[in-house]
Parts: C-alpha cells; structure tokens; sequence
C-alpha cells in the first residue's frame, strides 16, 4: 500500500512536434505588431499508440500534418498580443479537433525585444486535458 502523498508517475504515450517556426505578428509592442517576427512552437500531444502500433494504420493516430496546420493557422494569421492567448487557442483547437486525451503547448519568442536582455527567448507553457 501506498503511503499517502506518495505521487505515482504515469507515462503516457505522445506526438512530438517540436520546433516549428512561423512569421507572425504577435507582441503588445506596436513594432511586434508591424515588423513581426519569428515564433517557435512544440506541441505534445498525449493519445494511446496501441491500435496504431498494431494495424500500420493512419487511421489509427492523429494526422501530424493536420495539427502542423492548425498551429500554423494560429501563428501566422491575425495578430494578438498574449503568448499565453496564443498557447490557449492552439490547446483548445487541437483538443476540439483531434482525438487526444492532452496537448501540452509552448510558444517561444526568440528575438523577444526587452532592453538589456540576452536571453534565448521569451515564451510559454501549457497543459490541458480533455474536459
């Protein structure tokens, strides 16, 4: 038995997209806004992998190049200020469109522009389950 506040780690299996770069004019900074500038965004999705594993089968998993577009849709279409707006809106589209059980999302602004810095970048992180 298990004593109590003993956390059980479960490893869940996933879909790396890692390191996808977009234009996109995102930021609070009217700059931001009209010069834009690059985004990097890692997407894991959580989902079973046995029925895929065993058929060979697409139809089994989630189309990467289907999510790959959505994140795309987001970063380089209309402008808004938040990183962490962004991250959400990623997260809810992928979990209303795509058989997962979780989306974890982080958004990273490189060349963030914050005066004296030197930094790799700037971003997020979320983690949303399905309901």
């Amino acid at each position: 038995m298990r004593g109590e506040g003993t956390r059980v780690s479960v490893r869940q299996d996933k879909i790396l997209l890692q390191g996808m770069v977009f234009y996109g004019y995102h930021g609070v900074n009217s700059a931001e806004k009209t010069q834009g500038q690059r985004f990097v965004v890692d997407l894991e999705l959580e989902r079973d992998h046995r029925a895929a594993g065993a058929s060979d089968d697409i139809a089994d998993t989630v189309n990467y190049a289907a999510v790959y577009a959505v994140a795309r849709e987001i970063m380089e279409g209309k402008s808004h200020n938040l990183l962490e707006y962004i991250a959400e809106t990623i997260a809810a589209r992928v979990l209303d469109g795509f058989d997962v059980r979780a989306v974890g999302v982080r958004v990273k602004k490189p060349e963030v522009a914050i005066k004296g810095s030197i930094l790799s970048y700037a971003g997020v992180e979320i983690y949303r389950e399905r309901g």
